[in-house]
Parts: structure tokens; sequence; C-alpha cells
């Protein structure tokens, strides 16, 4: 049986990266990466220059049957990119996931946001991503997948890394106390994508946890977990009310054992060096 190929576009980020390692045991899995030179003398990476280089000349050498996009840098290039990508997906047999974010939701404060609410965003990233959705929603529906995560953590986040950062240098922590949110970690992140590519799955998810909690309490209980009970909190308050900035599930939920609660998180993932 011919493997999958996959070709993971922002390989060498950190949520691209995870992915690669998740997915390349299992699946013929190639990535693009820019600048970090590490990647040059693996052969299943391309080097790839978002405002510079032309997405169809890797597309062609990989002819991959999933495109995974956790691409970053200017948002005018990735929005071309993208229209690239769909335009290669028009003609081959292939899927594209877009690895979006809650911020598709961030203008509606006053609830949760499940799969089928309408986006709306009122920061630039949020719109970015919008833009990009709204793109793939011209195409045929069993083309698409539409991968929307909340804040990732685990060891090697660059949350985690700048809150231990943080702590070590004595810096504030900025937390937003009525902000409620939910959350997930590359672990389970990595291995809902590899589920959905298995089962060949196509339309919206949301990727996070299954319930909520106030932003603040969970920076907090990951600082209690790292082993510090006396951490410089900076408060931020952007309005008096409490805000909703999540992402849940209602339409696409997938099976238990792959659904994760932020405890989970808190308790699993963010064990001390």
């Amino acid at each position: 049986m011919n493997k999958k190929k996959i070709l993971i576009l922002g390989a060498s980020g950190f949520i691209g990266n995870v992915i690669y390692k998740e997915l390349c045991s299992y699946f013929n899995t190639y990535g693009t990466y820019f600048s970090n030179r590490s990647f040059s003398d693996n052969q299943q990476f391309y080097r790839y220059d978002l405002e510079e280089d032309d997405i169809f000349q890797i597309l062609d050498k990989v002819r991959p049957d999933f495109i995974i996009s956790a691409l970053r840098g200017s948002f005018g290039a990735q929005v071309q990119a993208h229209q690239h990508v769909m335009e290669y997906l028009i003609q081959h047999r292939c899927k594209l996931y877009f690895i979006s974010s809650a911020n598709v939701f961030d203008a509606y404060s006053k609830f949760p946001s499940y799969e089928s609410d309408k986006t709306l965003s009122e920061s630039v990233y949020g719109r970015l991503k919008i833009k990009i959705e709204n793109m793939m929603m011209r195409l045929p529906k069993e083309k698409t997948a539409i991968l929307r995560v909340p804040m990732v953590f685990g060891n090697t986040s660059p949350r985690i890394k700048e809150i231990k950062s943080n702590l070590e240098n004595n810096e504030p922590i900025e937390v937003f106390p009525n902000l409620i949110i939910n959350v997930t970690n590359d672990d389970r992140l990595t291995q809902q994508i590899h589920y959905l590519i298995n089962r060949d799955k196509t339309g919206i998810f949301h990727l996070g946890s299954i319930d909520l909690i106030q932003h603040e309490e969970f920076i907090k209980e990951v600082i209690k977990r790292i082993g510090n009970h006396h951490p410089l909190l900076k408060r931020v308050f952007t309005t008096n009310e409490d805000r909703y900035l999540a992402a849940l599930p209602k339409d696409n939920k997938l099976p238990k054992n792959l659904r994760i609660r932020y405890q989970d998180i808190i308790d699993h993932h963010l064990t001390v060096d």
C-alpha cells in the first residue's frame, strides 16, 4: 500500500515541526523551512521563502496527497501562497489542512464559539486567518479542512519557554484576568491531526480543550507546576467584563480518547526540567 504523501508548509516552526515529528514515521512526510539551516541536510525538507519563491515548484516535486499549512510570515505573502495552493488543489487529487486560530472569533466576546458560527475578528491576525478560511470555503468541501486552534502549550512551546525565561529573570508575566479561554498542547494537537488524516476527514474542526478556564488561573496553575510560587504577574484588563476567546467543538467532535481537558495539559505535559 502506498504511503500517503504529506507536505507541511512551515515545518520548521513550532507547530509545523511537532506535526512533522508526529507524522513522519507513518507517512511519506515533507516540509518547508526558511531561515533555520539545520533542516538543509534533511532530504525531506525544501527551503521556501514565502516572499520570493513560488510554492508551485515544491508542490510539483512532492505531489502531496495532503498539504498542511502552518505558515508564518508576511500576511500578504501568506494570502498569495494560499491562493497558489488552492489553484493546485483544483487541478490535483489533494487536500489542504489549514491551521487556523480561535482568533477568527475575537470580536465575539460574550460566548464561546462553535464550528458553524460566523467568524469576525478585530485583530489583524484573526482577519488574516478569516481571509484564508473564506478562500478555502469556495473550494469543493472534500478538498479542505479548517483546523481552529487555541493557545498551544507544551514543554517546547514558545509560551512555556517565555514563562520559564520570565520566571528565571524575575520579569513579570502577563495574565488576562477577565479572559476565558480553552487551550491545547502540542502532543494532543498532533495526535488529533494524525487521526483526521488517517480518516480522510474534511470540514471545520475546533481542536482545543473541551472545557474553559480563565487565562490568569491557567497561567498560575502552569507556574505552580513549573515550581515557582512567587511569580511577578502583570494583570492586563482589556475589559471589565468576562470575555471569551474559545473555540469549542460541537458539530465535529473527535473520539473520546482524543479529547483533552485543560487540567490534562497542566498535569501531564508541563513537567519540570
